[in-house]
């Protein structure tokens, strides 16, 4: 972890909030005007990987929502906001923190019931996970135990901060902690593509999804930007629909106000993200794949999978001398990587 960012972290609990949030939005301002070229759009981050077939029953770009639950106050939330997405035909995952706040059983039950998936979203809310690798192996056991408690099969750090390369330590399937381009967060080096990708492990044999989300996080929109409709969240929408990825969006309901009240400090009205979900819904019906981030990691390894078998069977043509239509069937797929190093 950069040494700026483990200072602040050292810092952050002796900060009130209030000058937190001041800092950060003059930073934000700072950043964005040297950024204006990579975001909320990186033209980089377009190419799909070689060969790429499409999605599934041909539909023009997949959908994923998710929620990170950082606080108690949004975890208190969090089925108000199930209600709204399941009023409009929708279906997410929540990410939970399992030691910074209480965690009702009797939620996550309601949740999966409805159709909802599980994650988790590290073990405390802190930025300490990388200070040495014993400090994560450490965490990384009780990560896995709660990743075991509450079936899940995927994982997004706190802040984003990763280290790809440590979470072949979690028993996961995919992981979420990465983006196609967010100047603004602490670790802003970006994956750079719209799509998911394998991380494989050296010496290991382990291997997870790794899904960017795409559209900008909401606390960086409404709460540091403060934009005051859904514009940017539209523009990058088309952008992504239009180059054939993964419109993956992460919101909190920590900071979403449920009930039509004035806003607080850290409050944006809950319309906002109706909005976009009834525009995604109303224009661009039947051209999207929505699907629960599990979903969308099993379908990637399958298509993985499926894209090696193919990649024998053209060798063996090959060998034999019948490539005839085989090298032009466009089922070669590379859907190992396709990103910069992170």
């Amino acid at each position: 972890m950069k040494l700026r960012n483990r200072i602040f972290y050292t810092l952050k609990p002796f900060i009130p909030r209030i000058m937190q949030l001041f800092l950060r939005r003059k930073l934000v301002q700072h950043q964005a005007e040297r950024c204006r070229d990579v975001w909320p759009i990186d033209e980089g981050a377009a190419a799909a990987p070689a060969g790429w077939t499409g999605w599934p029953e041909g539909k023009r770009f997949a959908l994923v929502l998710t929620h990170d639950v950082d606080t108690a106050r949004g975890f208190e939330r969090c089925l108000a906001l199930a209600d709204v997405e399941e009023r409009l035909g929708f279906r997410s995952s929540f990410n939970f923190v399992p030691l910074r706040y209480t965690i009702a059983e009797a939620v996550l039950a309601k949740l999966r019931e409805r159709g909802f998936e599980i994650g988790v979203h590290g073990l405390y809310h802190d930025g300490k996970y990388y200070e040495s690798r014993d400090v994560f192996l450490e965490r990384a056991e009780k990560i896995n135990q709660y990743l075991k408690k509450w079936d899940c099969a995927g994982y997004r750090a706190p802040c984003m901060l990763h280290k790809l390369d440590w979470f072949h330590d979690l028993n996961i399937e995919y992981d979420a902690s990465t983006f196609d381009t967010d100047p603004f967060e602490p670790n802003a080096c970006g994956a750079r593509t719209i799509f998911p990708f394998m991380v494989t492990g050296e010496g290991t044999k382990h291997r997870y999804v790794e899904m960017p989300y795409t559209l900008p996080q909401d606390f960086t929109l409404f709460i540091l930007m403060r934009e005051q409709g859904i514009d940017v969240w539209r523009r990058k929408l088309e952008w992504v629909a239009s180059h054939g990825g993964v419109v993956l969006m992460n919101t909190h309901p920590d900071y979403m106000n449920m009930n039509g009240q004035a806003c607080g400090r850290e409050e944006y009205p809950v319309r906002y993200y109706e909005q976009i979900l009834r525009h995604i819904r109303d224009a661009y019906q039947g051209q999207y794949w929505h699907v629960l981030p599990r979903d969308l990691a099993r379908h990637w390894v399958q298509a993985a999978h499926d894209a090696r078998r193919d990649a024998r069977t053209l060798r063996m043509l090959v060998s034999e001398g019948q490539t005839s239509g085989a090298a032009g069937s466009g089922r070669i797929i590379n859907l190992e990587g396709g990103t910069r190093p992170l």
